[in-house]
């Protein structure tokens, strides 16, 4: 079927420049100077909300001495993947280690009314020709993804040597023996010549740090940690008919609460949402996988897919190129493409390209303004719910009844933007603007540890290297390492995640690489009979600095946006060039693209030498 390009306003019917005065504006609503400190740390009343697991009882077991060729820290995507590519390349003596229960990462923990992925499943959930699974809608449930978690797991042999409800406190090199120790909190002690680390850009919930938080006396919990004991229902058959006589708060509304809020809208007495920036939302056209598409595909089908995800989202279509996804995420490169045809596809400078790019952005987020007064019916609720900000400043969202939901009698929207936040809470409730809100229930849908300190965000205590270095204080203000995966000083440890690589639409095929790339570097080590391999400081000091010559500048961008993960939340150090390299979300990209950083590794791989590593035997 065609895609065509969406129905836009016309350049001519908007005014840029009050539009980007407008931004800023609304930016600065809701700047706040302590920046990530907004929010607490996973100390005291935290963790009580989520360093649980309501999904399955820990069991008591004894501790375990034993001796590993690969520890993987994490069992979501990102370890499942690291783990497949282990085993592809013979490397069989590993085991995942995580503080869940089961193989699943997010999808394990996050089990909220609601949850789907939401950008296309043929592309986001992994291995689907190599296991035989087919999504069965475009954006797929939550449940299906944690069953298809588990069934990779299953095929691939990853249950076999799991250690699951097991949390790291520490990864200490020993010298003496060349191995990392990881300490745990079952007081294991298990030592791995080689680690990776597979702790995810969602790995851990984090709390806004309100006032009076631990006053409040009714329930508490977040999103990633749902309660149906609490409300009723099942990951399955979300049916929350405990909520019938109670008052909710949700904080948060991003892409979480997006999904959430129409099923507790449905069932809760009163439902307040607490909104500090909305979220742009497009219609969800989640239709059924069709089977008779299924027939055509051939070999290779999901690959093909996800780069033609990776041109029509991030980088841009080629002429006549059709748009494979055609949903919100592609939107503006396939209306710049339909412009572009229009005109004969003429020549054109990548400067000329990025401004028409500009205005298509400012077009596209009218069209989503406009859409909010064409669903919600009160006009203030309609204009506190307009996004002001550029596409991809907050993570852009989809629903069929989110903006609905906000027509019922029994939900009201809290704009908490001019107050930068709820302004505290009490034993009975929270207060907005000098009132007092009584509920019987706070959820908080208030994200992740994205962008803070490597502490806060992996949630290991220690993790020290040669010489008793600590990781957290050599990367305090900037990550260096050689190709985003390994770091100097810090012998057999390998990264997954958004560090000093290229970035892919398709987050899981990101993580695939990136196993990939980790699992061909243990082999060739554990084939050498090595010790200990790490990058050279030359070879790490060289790709930094050619990492950074490359950089694409979006740093003005960035300050430009509203406050979000994305941005650190528009943290700014003293020389007001944003805050350290590490903690926002997407970290330090790879400039010449996806395409060109796989060449890197690829032709890199394929010399042999594994030049600018130190490899002792």
């Amino acid at each position: 079927m065609e895609c065509s390009a969406t129905s836009t306003p016309a350049p001519d019917e908007i005014d840029i420049q009050a539009l980007r005065d407008k931004y800023l504006q609304e930016r600065d609503k809701r700047l706040r100077a302590e920046g990530v400190g907004q929010y607490v740390d996973s100390e005291g009343h935290s963790a009580q909300l989520y360093e649980i697991d309501p999904h399955m009882a820990v069991e008591p077991r004894d501790p375990i001495s034993e001796e590993l060729d690969v520890a993987v820290l994490g069992s979501g995507w990102s370890g499942i993947l690291a783990g497949y590519h282990l085993h592809r390349a013979g490397v069989e003596n590993f085991r995942h280690i995580d503080w869940a229960g089961d193989f699943g990462g997010v999808w394990y923990w996050n089990r909220y009314p609601g949850i789907q992925c939401d950008n296309d499943a043929y592309c986001y959930v992994p291995l689907l020709e190599e296991t035989g699974f087919m999504p069965k809608k475009k954006f797929e449930d939550g449940w299906e993804i944690y069953e298809h978690c588990q069934r990779t797991a299953q095929q691939f042999g990853l249950y076999e040597r799991a250690l699951f409800h097991t949390m790291i406190t520490s990864l200490r090199w020993d010298e003496a023996i060349q191995r990392w120790r990881v300490g745990t909190n079952r007081g294991d002690d298990i030592r791995a010549r080689h680690v990776v680390m597979c702790g995810g850009p969602l790995n851990r919930p984090k709390l806004p740090a309100i006032t009076g938080l631990k006053d409040f006396r009714g329930k508490t919990f977040h999103t990633a940690r749902w309660d149906y004991d609490y409300t009723g229902g099942t990951h399955r058959d979300p049916v929350l008919h405990n909520l019938a006589d109670k008052k909710v708060a949700l904080l948060g509304t991003g892409a979480s609460a997006v999904q959430a809020v129409p099923w507790l809208g449905r069932y809760a007495q009163q439902l307040y949402v607490l909104q500090r920036t909305p979220s742009s939302v497009d219609q969800r056209s989640n239709t059924p996988t069709d089977q008779d598409w299924v027939k055509t595909l051939t070999p290779g089908w999901q690959k093909r897919r996800q780069e033609n995800f990776q041109r029509g989202a991030v980088e841009f279509l080629a002429p006549r190129e059709p748009d494979l996804i055609c949903d919100f995420w592609t939107e503006i490169n396939r209306n710049i493409n339909a412009r572009l045809e229009a005109q004969g596809w003429p020549d054109m400078s990548i400067g000329d390209y990025l401004k028409m790019r500009e205005v298509e952005d400012y077009l596209v987020m009218e069209r989503l303004r406009r859409r909010v007064d064409t669903i919600v019916k009160d006009p203030e609720t309609a204009e506190a719910l307009k996004p002001y900000y550029r596409f991809m400043c907050k993570r852009p969202c989809s629903s069929t009844d989110y903006l609905e939901t906000f027509n019922r009698p029994n939900v009201t929207l809290v704009d908490v933007a001019e107050t930068r936040g709820v302004e505290r809470m009490t034993e009975k409730g929270f207060v907005h603007r000098g009132v007092e809100y009584a509920i019987d229930c706070m959820i908080f849908a208030s994200g992740f540890e994205v962008s803070n300190d490597l502490e806060r965000k992996w949630g290991i205590d220690v993790i020290e290297g040669r010489g008793g270095q600590s990781l957290f204080d050599v990367w305090r203000n900037e990550c260096r390492t050689l190709h985003g995966a390994t770091t100097h000083g810090f012998p057999n440890l390998y990264f997954t995640g958004f560090i000093q690589g290229a970035n892919y639409t398709s987050t899981t095929e990101q993580f695939s690489r990136q196993g990939h790339h980790n699992a061909y570097i243990i082999k060739q080590a554990l084939d050498r009979g090595a010790t200990s391999v790490e990058p050279s400081l030359e070879a790490q000091d060289a790709y930094v600095r050619h990492l950074r010559e490359t950089a694409i500048d979006i740093s003005q961008y960035q300050r430009e946006c509203t406050p979000s993960y994305f941005n650190d939340e528009s943290h700014e150090d003293a020389d007001g060039k944003g805050g350290p390299r590490i903690r926002s979300f997407f970290g330090e990209a790879y400039g010449p693209g996806w395409d060109a950083f796989q060449k890197l590794l690829q032709d890199w791989r394929e010399k042999g030498d594994l030049e600018g590593l130190v490899v002792k035997t």
